[in-house]
Protein backbone atom coordinates (compact mmCIF):
# COMPACT_ATOMS: atom_id res chain seq x y z
CA UNK A 1 0.00 0.00 0.00
CA UNK A 2 2.73 2.30 0.51
CA UNK A 3 4.61 1.44 -2.51
CA UNK A 4 1.35 2.06 -4.28
CA UNK A 5 0.93 5.35 -2.93
CA UNK A 6 4.53 6.81 -3.66
CA UNK A 7 4.07 5.27 -7.12
CA UNK A 8 1.35 7.96 -7.70
CA UNK A 9 3.34 10.76 -5.76
CA UNK A 10 6.16 10.31 -7.56
CA UNK A 11 3.82 10.18 -11.23
CA UNK A 12 2.13 12.97 -10.21
CA UNK A 13 5.34 14.93 -9.35
CA UNK A 14 7.04 13.76 -12.58
CA UNK A 15 4.46 15.61 -14.51
CA UNK A 16 4.92 18.42 -12.64
CA UNK A 17 9.28 17.84 -13.27
CA UNK A 18 8.00 17.74 -16.97
CA UNK A 19 5.82 20.87 -16.62
CA UNK A 20 8.61 23.00 -15.34
CA UNK A 21 11.35 21.59 -17.86
CA UNK A 22 9.02 22.81 -20.57
CA UNK A 23 8.69 26.07 -18.66
CA UNK A 24 12.26 26.91 -18.20
CA UNK A 25 12.96 25.74 -21.60
CA UNK A 26 10.09 27.93 -23.11
CA UNK A 27 11.49 31.21 -21.01
CA UNK A 28 15.56 30.58 -22.01
CA UNK A 29 13.91 30.73 -25.32
CA UNK A 30 11.91 34.15 -24.73
CA UNK A 31 14.35 35.54 -23.02
CA UNK A 32 17.03 34.83 -25.47
CA UNK A 33 14.89 35.41 -28.62
CA UNK A 34 12.97 38.35 -27.50
CA UNK A 35 12.83 41.57 -28.73
CA UNK A 36 13.91 43.63 -25.57
CA UNK A 37 16.70 41.34 -24.82
CA UNK A 38 18.19 40.78 -28.27
CA UNK A 39 18.39 44.53 -28.85
CA UNK A 40 20.27 45.32 -25.35
CA UNK A 41 22.51 41.80 -26.35
CA UNK A 42 23.12 43.48 -30.46
CA UNK A 43 24.21 46.58 -29.35
CA UNK A 44 26.34 45.58 -26.06
CA UNK A 45 30.05 46.02 -26.61
CA UNK A 46 32.62 42.80 -25.62
CA UNK A 47 33.53 44.30 -22.49
CA UNK A 48 30.24 44.29 -21.48
CA UNK A 49 29.22 41.68 -19.40
CA UNK A 50 25.54 41.48 -20.68
CA UNK A 51 26.70 39.66 -23.82
CA UNK A 52 27.93 36.80 -21.93
CA UNK A 53 24.98 36.33 -19.21
CA UNK A 54 22.84 36.63 -22.33
CA UNK A 55 24.25 33.44 -24.34
CA UNK A 56 25.24 30.92 -21.33
CA UNK A 57 21.51 31.71 -19.39
CA UNK A 58 20.09 30.57 -22.51
CA UNK A 59 22.54 27.71 -23.28
CA UNK A 60 21.99 26.97 -19.24
CA UNK A 61 18.22 27.08 -19.39
CA UNK A 62 18.01 24.52 -22.44
CA UNK A 63 20.26 21.83 -20.53
CA UNK A 64 18.70 22.48 -16.99
CA UNK A 65 15.25 21.66 -18.69
CA UNK A 66 16.14 18.68 -20.64
CA UNK A 67 17.87 17.30 -17.42
CA UNK A 68 14.55 17.83 -15.37
CA UNK A 69 12.37 16.77 -18.50
CA UNK A 70 14.97 13.19 -19.22
CA UNK A 71 14.69 12.68 -14.97
CA UNK A 72 10.89 12.66 -15.56
CA UNK A 73 11.12 10.60 -18.14
CA UNK A 74 13.22 7.89 -16.43
CA UNK A 75 11.31 8.14 -13.38
CA UNK A 76 8.06 7.51 -14.78
CA UNK A 77 9.46 4.72 -16.58
CA UNK A 78 11.19 3.18 -13.92
CA UNK A 79 7.49 3.80 -11.30
CA UNK A 80 6.04 1.79 -13.73
CA UNK A 81 8.06 -1.18 -14.62
CA UNK A 82 9.12 -1.25 -10.98
CA UNK A 83 13.46 -1.27 -12.33
CA UNK A 84 15.79 -0.28 -9.72
CA UNK A 85 18.54 0.84 -12.57
CA UNK A 86 15.85 3.34 -13.83
CA UNK A 87 15.33 4.60 -10.66
CA UNK A 88 18.84 4.52 -10.29
CA UNK A 89 18.91 7.16 -13.10
CA UNK A 90 15.96 8.69 -12.67
CA UNK A 91 17.50 9.82 -9.03
CA UNK A 92 20.89 10.67 -10.87
CA UNK A 93 19.35 13.19 -13.09
CA UNK A 94 16.81 14.59 -10.28
CA UNK A 95 20.53 15.02 -8.27
CA UNK A 96 21.82 16.94 -11.41
CA UNK A 97 19.44 19.20 -12.01
CA UNK A 98 19.69 20.23 -8.16
CA UNK A 99 22.90 20.85 -8.78
CA UNK A 100 21.98 23.12 -11.57
CA UNK A 101 19.55 25.03 -10.24
CA UNK A 102 21.10 25.63 -6.42
CA UNK A 103 24.18 27.33 -8.23
CA UNK A 104 21.35 29.95 -10.62
CA UNK A 105 19.39 30.60 -7.32
CA UNK A 106 22.77 31.40 -5.54
CA UNK A 107 24.28 33.51 -8.82
CA UNK A 108 20.83 35.52 -8.71
CA UNK A 109 20.34 35.76 -4.98
CA UNK A 110 24.68 37.21 -4.84
CA UNK A 111 24.18 38.99 -8.37
CA UNK A 112 20.90 40.68 -7.45
CA UNK A 113 21.31 43.66 -9.80
CA UNK A 114 23.90 42.64 -12.22
CA UNK A 115 21.30 42.15 -15.14
CA UNK A 116 19.86 45.37 -14.85
CA UNK A 117 22.58 47.23 -14.22
CA UNK A 118 24.42 45.64 -17.25
CA UNK A 119 21.25 46.33 -19.27
CA UNK A 120 21.36 49.77 -18.18
CA UNK A 121 25.37 50.36 -19.36
CA UNK A 122 24.39 49.34 -22.69
CA UNK A 123 21.30 51.90 -23.06
CA UNK A 124 23.75 54.61 -21.33
CA UNK A 125 26.47 54.17 -24.01
CA UNK A 126 24.23 54.01 -26.93
CA UNK A 127 22.41 57.45 -25.78
CA UNK A 128 26.10 59.31 -24.66
CA UNK A 129 27.11 58.01 -28.56
CA UNK A 130 23.63 59.54 -29.73
CA UNK A 131 23.73 63.04 -27.69
CA UNK A 132 27.65 63.58 -29.03
CA UNK A 133 26.33 62.77 -33.00
CA UNK A 134 29.82 60.39 -33.76
CA UNK A 135 27.35 57.93 -35.02
CA UNK A 136 24.10 57.47 -36.91
CA UNK A 137 23.32 54.33 -36.69
CA UNK A 138 23.95 54.53 -33.13
CA UNK A 139 20.70 56.47 -33.82
CA UNK A 140 18.39 53.67 -35.53
CA UNK A 141 19.49 51.39 -32.13
CA UNK A 142 18.58 54.03 -29.43
CA UNK A 143 15.20 54.33 -31.66
CA UNK A 144 14.69 51.04 -31.43
CA UNK A 145 15.19 50.63 -28.02
CA UNK A 146 12.81 53.22 -26.96
CA UNK A 147 10.39 51.59 -29.55
CA UNK A 148 10.66 48.09 -27.27
CA UNK A 149 10.93 49.74 -24.45
CA UNK A 150 7.92 52.63 -24.96
CA UNK A 151 10.17 55.11 -23.11
CA UNK A 152 11.86 58.13 -24.38
CA UNK A 153 15.29 59.22 -23.03
CA UNK A 154 16.58 59.68 -20.00
CA UNK A 155 17.29 62.49 -16.91
CA UNK A 156 21.33 63.78 -18.29
CA UNK A 157 23.11 66.11 -15.90
CA UNK A 158 24.30 67.64 -18.89
CA UNK A 159 20.36 69.03 -19.72
CA UNK A 160 21.37 68.83 -23.87
CA UNK A 161 18.71 65.31 -23.95
CA UNK A 162 15.70 67.11 -25.71
CA UNK A 163 17.41 67.17 -28.96
CA UNK A 164 18.28 63.34 -28.55
CA UNK A 165 14.62 62.56 -27.77
CA UNK A 166 12.88 64.23 -30.40
CA UNK A 167 14.97 62.20 -33.21
CA UNK A 168 14.89 59.08 -31.33
CA UNK A 169 11.89 58.98 -29.41
CA UNK A 170 8.06 57.41 -31.11
CA UNK A 171 6.22 59.52 -32.53
CA UNK A 172 3.58 60.68 -29.75
CA UNK A 173 6.25 60.01 -26.66
CA UNK A 174 6.05 63.17 -24.28
CA UNK A 175 9.44 62.91 -22.10
CA UNK A 176 8.89 62.90 -18.31
CA UNK A 177 9.66 60.97 -15.22
CA UNK A 178 7.40 58.17 -15.78
CA UNK A 179 9.05 57.48 -19.46
CA UNK A 180 12.56 57.68 -18.54
CA UNK A 181 14.60 54.64 -20.05
CA UNK A 182 16.65 53.34 -17.09
CA UNK A 183 13.89 53.12 -15.00
CA UNK A 184 11.76 51.28 -17.47
CA UNK A 185 14.33 48.78 -18.55
CA UNK A 186 15.25 48.32 -14.88
CA UNK A 187 11.53 47.72 -13.65
CA UNK A 188 11.17 45.53 -17.50
CA UNK A 189 14.24 43.52 -16.38
CA UNK A 190 13.39 43.06 -12.63
CA UNK A 191 9.88 41.69 -12.80
CA UNK A 192 11.39 38.94 -15.69
CA UNK A 193 14.20 38.01 -13.00
CA UNK A 194 12.07 37.93 -10.24
CA UNK A 195 9.59 35.71 -12.19
CA UNK A 196 12.97 33.55 -12.74
CA UNK A 197 13.95 33.20 -9.54
CA UNK A 198 10.08 32.12 -8.31
CA UNK A 199 10.28 29.66 -11.20
CA UNK A 200 14.27 27.85 -9.28
CA UNK A 201 12.48 28.17 -6.65
CA UNK A 202 9.55 25.89 -7.44
CA UNK A 203 11.88 23.82 -9.56
CA UNK A 204 14.28 22.85 -6.48
CA UNK A 205 11.30 22.02 -4.86
CA UNK A 206 9.87 19.52 -6.62
CA UNK A 207 13.36 18.12 -7.59
CA UNK A 208 14.27 17.66 -3.90
CA UNK A 209 11.04 16.22 -3.60
CA UNK A 210 11.34 13.62 -6.67
CA UNK A 211 15.01 12.72 -4.76
CA UNK A 212 12.86 11.94 -1.59
CA UNK A 213 10.45 9.77 -3.96
CA UNK A 214 13.08 7.91 -6.26
CA UNK A 215 15.22 7.15 -3.52
CA UNK A 216 12.10 5.64 -1.44
CA UNK A 217 10.92 3.85 -4.65
CA UNK A 218 14.66 2.18 -4.84
CA UNK A 219 14.50 0.66 -1.63
CA UNK A 220 10.89 -0.15 -1.77
CA UNK A 221 11.57 -2.47 -5.41
CA UNK A 222 14.78 -3.49 -3.83
CA UNK A 223 13.60 -5.41 -0.04
CA UNK A 224 10.08 -6.47 -2.08
CA UNK A 225 12.47 -8.41 -4.52
CA UNK A 226 14.58 -9.65 -1.26
CA UNK A 227 10.90 -10.59 -0.03
CA UNK A 228 9.97 -12.07 -2.78
CA UNK A 229 12.77 -14.24 -3.29
CA UNK A 230 12.45 -15.76 0.31
CA UNK A 231 10.73 -19.01 0.66
CA UNK A 232 11.78 -20.73 -2.68
CA UNK A 233 13.46 -23.91 -2.94
CA UNK A 234 15.31 -25.86 -5.06
CA UNK A 235 15.14 -29.07 -5.55
CA UNK A 236 18.27 -31.01 -6.05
Amino acid sequence: CGMRTTKCQLLVTNLCVMLLGLSIATLSTVTHYGLHFTLISNVSLDSNAYRVIHHIAFYFGICLSMTLILAALLSSAATVRESQCLTAMGFFCFALAFCGLIPAACWRYTHSTEVEDSMMDVYDFVYEEVRRNTSSFRRHELTAIHEAFLCCGKHSPFGDTANVENKTCPPGQVHNEGQDCLREIQDFVKKHMDFVFSLLGIAIGFTVYGMILTSFLWFSIHFSSNLYRKGKYILR
